[in-house]
């Protein structure tokens, strides 16, 4: 197995800032763009680690299914807030899932990739939320719409992410 991720570059930590972001964004958003990336990108770096699930091809497609359905559950009226307790903790969690594998993947801690997807998924939670809030409030657009735009810009940044991988 070869990969493209090396330990060498900056560009995993970047790659893990990226998913961080999105995660906060949308919860199941980093770990379907990790997998992607991992699917395509298979290393022995994985192997025998708790971390290997997300080389699957299988795991990519479930996770990208998780997403979509995330996707349309944001819009619907009972969807708790982004900034509730459990909201943030599945946010966090999801960075840390993405965060972890990427830097392992790479030859670095996968700790430390943990701890920075992490972070960062916890900073977009609240910046996401806020931003979200305050375009609603100052353009009176419905917040369904506004949630798509947000969608949009996931999808694009994801692309991006996996682009440059």
């Amino acid at each position: 197995m070869k990969t493209s991720l090396n330990n060498k570059s900056p560009k995993p930590l970047w790659q893990v800032i990226g998913l961080g972001i999105l995660a906060g964004m949308r919860t199941t958003s980093a770990p379907a763009i990790a997998s992607h990336i991992l699917s395509r990108h298979k290393t022995n770096r994985l192997s025998g680690s708790p971390l290997k699930f997300m080389q699957s091809d299988r795991v990519a497609i479930g996770m990208k299914v998780l997403a979509i359905g995330e996707l349309v559950g944001d819009k619907l009226p009972q969807t708790p807030n982004r900034t509730s307790m459990g909201g943030i903790i599945g946010r966090c969690l999801s960075g840390s899932l993405a965060g972890a594998a990427i830097y392992k993947a790479s030859g670095k801690n996968a700790l430390t990739g943990a701890l920075v997807g992490s972070v960062i998924a916890m900073g977009s939670t609240f910046g996401s939320y806020y931003l979200r809030k305050f375009v609603v409030d100052k353009t009176h657009v419905f917040d369904p719409y506004i949630g798509a735009i947000e969608d949009v810009l996931v999808i694009g940044s994801g692309v991006g992410l996996i682009i440059t991988a």
